[in-house]
C-alpha cells in the first residue's frame, strides 16, 4: 500500500527545466509557497490513458477549477523536460504547468516511484493528484495498488467535487462544420456569446459524411451536441438555449 501523507509537507527538489530556450531551476518553494496547487502525477508522457483523459480534463476544467481559489494545476512525470515541453504543446494544455521529474526525486520522496520495468519504463510515478496549500498537502487521491494503471480517484473530476462539491463543470461541447458555411459561422458565434468553449469537426479533416449521418442521421451541418444530447443545427441552438 502506499503512504497517504496529507498534513504533511511537499518534499523539497529541484526540477531542471527548459524554458525560452535555456534551463531554469525550479524549486518546491516557488512552486508551492503562499499558492493552493493542485498535482496530478502520472507515469508517463504521451501515454493513452495520460494524453486521452487525464491532461485533457484538468485541462478543461482549469478555469472552473481557478474559479474555485486554486491558482496552478501542476502535471508532473518522470520525463525529461524535452518531452514534458512538447508533450504540453501536442495536448494544447497551455493552462496547465508541466513540471518534469526527470530524476524521480520528488515521486521517490512521496513513496511512490513505481517499477514499470515489464513496460520497459524503468522507474515511473504511480497515477496520483493531491492538492496543496501553501506547501502543506491537504488532499491526496491516489489510485488504488492494483495491477496495471488503474485511473479511479485521480481524474480532474474527483479533485473537483472535493475542492467545490456544488461547483458546475463547463458544459461539454461539439460542433460539426464545414468551411465557409455561414450556419455554422453563426453557431459558433451564438456558443461563444453565450461562455461556451467547444470542440469544432470539420468536414474532410476530421470527418466525412458518412460519421455525421451516422451520428445524427443527417449530412447536414452545422451539427451541434452538448453534453451527450443531439441539439441540432444552428436554428436547433437558438431554440436550445431558449
Amino acid at each position: 500500500m502506499f503512504t497517504n501523507k496529507e498534513g504533511q509537507n511537499v518534499p523539497e527538489v529541484t526540477f531542471h527545466t527548459y524554458r525560452d530556450n535555456q534551463w531554469v531551476d525550479v524549486t518546491s518553494k516557488a512552486l508551492f509557497s503562499n499558492k493552493t496547487v493542485i498535482v496530478f502525477s502520472l507515469p508517463g508522457a504521451y501515454t493513452p490513458t495520460c494524453s486521452s483523459a487525464h491532461v485533457p480534463r484538468f485541462n478543461q476544467l482549469h478555469a472552473t477549477l481557478l474559479n474555485n481559489g486554486v491558482d496552478e494545476i501542476v502535471c508532473m512525470s518522470v520525463n525529461d523536460t524535452f518531452v514534458m515541453n512538447q508533450w504540453a504543446k501536442d495536448q494544447s494544455a497551455d493552462k496547465l504547468t508541466f513540471i518534469p521529474d526527470g530524476n524521480g526525486e520528488f515521486t521517490d520522496a512521496m513513496g511512490l516511484l513505481v517499477d514499470k520495468d515489464d513496460l520497459g519504463f524503468g522507474k515511473r510515478s504511480w497515477r496520483y493528484s493531491m492538492l496543496v496549500k501553501n506547501g502543506v498537502i491537504d488532499k491526496m487521491f491516489i489510485e488504488p495498488n492494483e495491477p496495471g494503471d488503474p485511473f479511479e480517484v485521480s481524474d480532474a473530476d474527483t479533485m473537483l467535487s472535493y475542492i467545490a462539491p456544488n461547483a458546475k463543470p463547463p458544459i461539454n461541447a461539439t460542433i460539426f462544420s464545414r468551411q465557409g458555411c455561414p450556419y455554422c459561422a453563426n453557431a459558433k458565434a451564438l456558443l461563444t456569446k453565450k461562455g461556451i468553449e467547444y470542440e469544432e469537426l470539420v468536414l474532410g479533416r476530421d470527418y466525412t459524411d458518412v460519421s455525421l449521418r451516422a451520428l445524427s442521421g443527417t449530412s447536414s451541418v452545422p451539427q451541434i451536441f452538448i453534453d451527450g444530447d443531439h441539439v441540432g443545427g444552428s436554428s436547433d441552438l437558438v431554440e436550445w438555449f431558449e
